[in-house]
């Protein structure tokens, strides 16, 4: 025997239904900390912040992390290609 409900509501109803929490503050708060990000662009300290909580103590201090990085950077604007172009 197979039984099928359909059941019209809305996402919220169906949340508050089931007992899951409203993330919609959470939401809005995620979205103006991204607007500020994207309209203020990203400080030194915000990339220092993102590097020690994404890798602890791997390679050292942040210094060694801003070196490895800018190396690279740098590195990959000069001639690091196979000298062909096409």
């Amino acid at each position: 025997m197979k039984i099928s409900f359909d059941i019209d509501c809305t996402p919220e109803e169906a949340r508050a239904f089931f007992g899951l929490p409203d993330l919609k503050p959470l939401h809005d708060l995620y979205l103006d900390r991204m607007k500020t990000a994207m309209t203020e662009g990203i400080t030194p300290a915000d990339w220092e912040k993102m590097m020690r909580t994404w890798a602890p103590g791997i390679a050292g201090s942040f210094e060694q992390w801003q070196k490895l990085f800018m190396a690279g950077m740098t590195g990959a604007g000069l001639g690091g290609g196979s000298g062909k172009q096409g």
